[in-house]
C-alpha cells in the first residue's frame, strides 16, 4: 500500500519535474528489464542519434528526424517511447494517434523550437500573406499547423524546389538551414530569427587551430551551423548524411562540426578513423544538446515500466499539424529518402 501511494505522489510531482523521480534498484540489470517491458508491452523504443550511447544500443531504431518520423509513422507497436526531445515526440503523437506515446522526460525541450513562439509566428506570417511556409521539423506543433511543408535538413532542398520559383517562401525557424539553402539554391526567402544553442556555439577560431594540428582531418558540419563555420567546412549534411560521408569518404580524421551523440555512431561504423568533436566558444571541451541529454537509461526504465510521462495532444491542432508533415513525407518518398 506504501508503495501505491508513493507512486501516487510521484505522479502528481510530474508536471513540475517533468519525469518520473523513482530511484531504480542499481543491482538491477536494467538493459534486460527495459527488453523484457518492450516485449511484455508491444513498445518500441526510438532514439535519436544525439541519445547518450548506452541509450542508442537498447533502442530498436536510431536515426535522424526524418528516419524517426518515418519510422513513428509505419510502427505496428501499440507504445512509441522517444528517446529525442518534445517535437520528436510530438511528432509520432501527431501520425500517430491512436498510440500511446511517451517520453523518458518532459522537459527534454528544443532551443530551436523555443525561439519560435506561435503568437510571434503568426504576426510574421501574417506580413506576408501569399507566401509559403516551410518549417523545419525542429518546431512545435503549433508552428507544425501554420506551416505549409515541413522539412528536416535532409530532404529540405527537396522541399524548397517543390514551391514555385514565383511563389514567395517564409523559412522558420532555424535562419542558419534557412541562409544555407537560400545560397545553395539560389532562392530567396524570408527567414524567421530562430537558432539551435548546439549548433551556434561552434567556435571558428577553434576550428581553425584544430584543423592546423590535423591538417588531414576533413571538417564536416550541419548546416544549422554558422556560415562562417559551413564556409570552412568540406562537407555539409544532415546527421544522416554525415554519418555516411565519413564511411565512404576515403579520409581517416573529420573534425565534426554537430552535437557529440553522433560520435559514438560513427565510431561504431568506421573504428578505424578518428573522430574530433568540433570545439564550441566556451571552456567545455565537446557540444552536447542539455535537453537530449536529459534523458537517461534510468528515465527509459521508469517511463515504460509505469507508461509515464504520456504526450497527448488536441484533436484539432494535431489534424493541422499532420497536413504539412505528410507532405513531406510524400515528397521524401518521391525523391527515395
Amino acid at each position: 500500500m506504501e508503495e501505491i501511494i508513493d507512486i501516487k505522489e510521484k505522479i502528481a510531482e510530474l508536471p513540475n519535474r517533468g519525469f518520473l523521480d523513482i530511484s531504480v534498484d542499481p543491482t538491477l540489470d536494467i538493459f534486460s528489464e527495459i527488453e523484457r517491458l518492450k516485449k511484455e508491452k508491444n513498445a518500441v523504443l526510438l532514439a535519436h542519434y544525439y541519445q547518450e550511447a548506452d541509450i542508442q544500443d537498447v533502442a530498436d531504431y536510431i536515426g535522424d528526424s526524418l528516419q524517426l518520423a518515418q519510422k513513428a509513422k509505419e510502427t505496428n507497436a501499440d507504445i512509441i517511447l522517444f528517446a529525442g526531445v518534445h517535437f520528436m515526440a510530438e511528432t509520432a503523437k501527431i501520425l500517430n494517434p491512436t498510440k500511446k506515446v511517451i517520453l523518458p522526460d518532459f522537459k527534454a525541450g528544443c532551443s530551436l523550437a523555443d525561439s519560435c513562439p506561435p503568437e510571434e509566428f503568426q504576426k510574421f506570417k501574417d506580413k506576408y500573406p501569399d507566401y509559403k511556409v516551410i518549417s523545419y521539423i525542429n518546431c512545435s506543433a503549433e508552428i507544425k499547423a501554420l506551416s505549409d511543408y515541413i522539412c528536416t535538413s535532409s530532404n529540405a532542398e527537396y522541399i524548397v524546389k517543390e514551391i514555385p520559383e514565383d511563389t514567395g517562401i517564409i523559412f522558420a525557424p532555424d535562419r542558419n538551414l534557412g541562409a544555407y539553402l537560400s545560397k545553395k539554391l539560389g532562392r530567396e526567402m524570408v527567414l524567421w530569427n530562430g537558432s539551435c544553442m548546439v549548433h551556434e556555439i561552434f567556435s571558428l577560431e577553434k576550428i581553425m587551430k584544430l584543423k592546423e594540428k590535423h591538417p588531414n582531418a576533413k571538417v564536416i558540419a550541419h548546416p544549422e551551423c554558422e556560415t562562417a563555420v559551413l564556409d570552412v567546412a568540406d562537407f555539409i549534411g544532415s546527421t544522416t548524411g554525415l554519418l555516411k560521408f565519413t564511411q565512404k569518404d576515403d579520409a581517416q580524421e573529420f573534425i565534426v562540426a554537430t552535437e557529440t551523440g553522433i560520435l559514438y555512431k560513427m565510431m561504431q561504423a568506421s573504428p578505424n578513423k578518428t573522430f574530433i568533436p568540433a570545439p564550441p566558444n566556451n571552456s567545455c571541451a565537446c557540444n552536447d544538446c542539455p535537453h537530449m541529454k536529459l534523458n537517461t537509461l534510468e528515465k527509459i526504465y521508469t517511463c515504460l515500466k509505469y507508461e509515464l510521462p504520456e504526450l497527448t495532444m488536441d484533436e484539432e491542432l494535431r489534424l493541422k499539424a499532420k497536413i504539412p508533415i505528410d507532405r513531406m513525407l510524400e515528397i521524401s518518398a518521391k525523391v527515395g529518402l
